[in-house]
């Protein structure tokens, strides 16, 4: 990673430059991190990458983007009362000049930014959000994307606490969806739960059959815990539209 800071850094300012700590101590035994800190300006934000313009996905992985987080929005009151951000094919900076591109992820606890020209608003920055998602999950389109080998490390290294792979064409194993929580180890373990629930973010996931904008096929759905599938969109929002009051006439 590129280091940009001079010898008149805010680091250097703080003392921060080389900066450790103690962060756990039992029988004797300490545990201590050394915390590397890295200075950013606006200016900086310009060589930021927030958009490349070269979509790729084939036709199931887009819809089925679309199907994840238009159903977390639209049935938001049926399973959570939390700020989140659901979103499909978006950058996740972690550090400086380091980023992926999940197909789709949730963190909890955050609002969407307000939208400027500002570059810092185009993308997810873990540091302006304060936080990386809770879940991330892969659609695997061929065989040369390491949804289960170095994207599944780099998940458990930055300690993303669930993980979806879901393998339509069976590239990767014989298991079409396979859910992940990550444990005190730093390792993924499966849930073996049959409706995958996952108790931080209050939702489960499931292969459905059925159809959703026209198309006929087998989709990921989320459910609740007891395996109650999200209304999608559009049947969430006639729900909602039938249970509001009803104006009484005068």
């Amino acid at each position: 990673m590129e280091d940009i800071l001079t010898a008149n850094s805010l680091l250097d300012e703080l003392g921060l430059r080389n900066h450790y700590q103690i962060v756990a101590e039992k029988n004797g035994r300490l545990v201590y991190a050394h915390t590397v800190y890295y200075e950013l300006t606006d200016e900086d934000y310009e060589s930021f990458i927030t958009e490349d313009d070269e979509p790729v996905d084939n036709i199931l992985s887009e819809i089925e983007q679309r199907n994840l987080t238009e159903i977390l929005q639209s049935s938001a009151a049926d399973w959570t009362d939390r700020d989140f951000m659901a979103c499909a094919n978006v950058g996740v900076y972690y550090a400086k000049g380091q980023f992926v591109v999940p197909d789709m992820f949730l963190s909890m606890d955050v609002k969407y930014p307000t939208f400027t020209q500002d570059k810092k608003t185009k993308t997810y920055f873990a540091w302006h959000m304060g936080k990386l998602p809770d879940l991330v999950l892969e659609i695997v389109s061929n065989k040369i994307g390491q949804e289960d080998t170095e994207k599944m490390a780099l998940y458990a290294r930055l300690g993303i606490r669930y993980y979806i792979i879901h393998d339509p064409y069976f590239y990767l194993s014989k298991t079409e969806l396979r859910v992940y929580e990550l444990k005190a180890n730093e390792r993924y373990e499966l849930i073996t739960d049959p409706h995958h629930y996952m108790p931080e973010v209050n939702l489960g996931i499931q292969l459905w059959r059925g159809v959703f904008e026209q198309s006929q096929g087998f989709w990921v759905r989320w459910c609740s815990k007891n395996g109650e599938l999200l209304k999608t969109g559009k049947r969430a929002r006639r729900r909602r539209k039938n249970s509001a009051p009803t104006k009484k006439n005068n």
